[in-house]
C-alpha cells in the first residue's frame, strides 16, 4: 500500500471514526436529495448502490431514505470503520481494501465518493477513478473539495494527506462521461451532516473509458 492507503488503514482509522458519529440525519437525505435531484426527479430505478470510502456509513443511512429499494455494497480501506458499517447496514457486497485492489461482483447503477478521493496522491487519482468507472453501468457522483488545480492542504498535522483538484473535470478527460449535475453544497448549511462545504459531480457513463 502507497502512503495515504496506510494511513488511512492505520494511523488514523480509529480518529476518523470518531469525528464521524455525529451527524444530522434529515439534513443528510436532503443533501442526496439535493445532489440526485436530476435522477430522482426523473423517476429513474436505481437498483444497486456502491460507495467507496464508507467510513461508519453515515452516506448509506441516508440513502437508505433516498433509494431504500436499492441495494448498498461498500469498499472501505480501514478495518474499524468497515466493520462497524458492516455491522450497522445490511450490504449486498463489501469489501475491506483500497478502491484499486478492490475485487466486487458485477456492476452497480450509482457508484459514489465523499470527500475520499480528496485523501488519494494525485499520481494515483486515475487508476481509482479507473476502478470506480470499471464498477458502474450508469452513473458516478463525487463530492470531494474543489480547486483548479491539484493543491495539497496539510491535514491534522500530516502532509500529502489531503488534495484539493478539480475531479470532475479530470473525470471527464479520461472517461467516455455525460456531466448531467454539479453543485456545491454549502458547509454552513450541511456542515452538521458532514458535508463539509464539498463540489458533487454526477456522470452518465457512455461506453468505454478514454485514458
Amino acid at each position: 500500500m502507497n502512503e495515504q492507503e496506510n494511513f488511512w488503514k492505520d494511523k488514523y482509522a480509529d480518529s476518523y471514526i470518531e469525528k464521524n458519529t455525529q451527524f444530522n440525519f434529515d439534513l443528510g437525505v436532503k443533501g442526496w436529495r439535493k445532489m440526485l435531484h436530476s435522477i430522482v426527479s426523473e423517476d429513474i430505478n436505481i437498483n444497486s448502490i456502491l460507495e467507496c470510502g464508507p467510513n461508519i456509513g453515515r452516506n448509506i443511512g441516508f440513502l437508505n431514505a433516498v433509494y431504500p429499494q436499492a441495494k448498498k455494497s461498500i469498499i472501505e480501506i480501514s478495518e474499524p470503520a468497515y466493520k462497524k458499517v458492516k455491522n450497522t447496514y445490511e450490504l449486498d457486497q463489501h469489501c475491506n481494501t483500497s478502491i484499486v485492489d478492490s475485487h466486487l461482483e458485477g456492476s452497480f447503477n450509482l457508484v459514489f465518493t465523499i470527500g475520499v478521493l480528496i485523501h488519494i496522491h494525485p499520481n494515483d487519482l486515475l487508476a481509482n477513478m479507473e476502478k470506480m468507472y470499471s464498477y458502474s453501468d450508469k452513473y458516478i457522483l463525487m463530492g470531494e473539495y474543489f480547486n483548479r488545480t491539484p493543491t495539497m492542504i496539510e491535514y491534522q498535522g500530516e502532509s500529502n494527506k489531503l488534495f484539493k483538484s478539480n475531479f470532475g473535470k479530470t473525470f471527464k478527460d479520461h472517461f467516455d462521461v455525460r456531466l448531467v449535475d454539479y453543485g456545491f453544497l454549502w458547509g454552513e448549511e450541511y456542515d452538521a451532516a458532514g458535508f463539509d462545504d464539498i463540489t458533487f459531480w454526477l456522470f452518465e457513463k457512455n461506453k468505454k473509458s478514454i485514458v
